[in-house]
């Protein structure tokens, strides 16, 4: 893949954005102590797609892993996310694959919201 040229400006942008609170249209986070944690971690992991971008060699599959691995730092049942707060997670994590141009998460944001993939062609009837 290739890096976008204005990836690292569009990463600090992101990273130094306010994040969770209300805007267009979203709700504000379900409880203000999650606001903190939820902006460390979704800055985590759009450090970690930069490293990938800035690295000799960014591939799908390095960004794919980077999904997965950044996903696992939501645990929603133990910090108690509500639908909107997985939602949000969501929108950030496209935006986070926007920088680089990214088009697919392979299902693993799905997965994280819906707890299965609902546009995988495996469905059971």
């Amino acid at each position: 893949m290739t890096t976008p040229e204005n990836a690292h400006e569009k990463f600090v942008e992101f990273m130094a954005k306010k994040k969770f609170y209300a805007e267009n249209y979203s709700p504000n986070i379900s409880d203000e102590k999650l606001r903190p944690i939820l902006t460390q971690k979704i800055n985590e992991v759009a450090l970690d797609f930069k490293k990938i971008s800035e690295s000799n060699n960014p591939t799908n599959e390095k960004y794919q892993e980077a999904i997965r691995i950044g996903l696992l730092k939501f645990p929603e049942m133990e910090l108690g996310y509500d639908s909107e707060d997985r939602e949000r997670i969501l929108l950030y994590f496209q935006e986070i694959m926007d920088i680089v141009g990214l088009q697919s998460s392979n299902g693993q944001l799905n997965n994280f919201y819906y707890g299965f993939d609902p546009s995988s062609s495996d469905k059971k009837n």
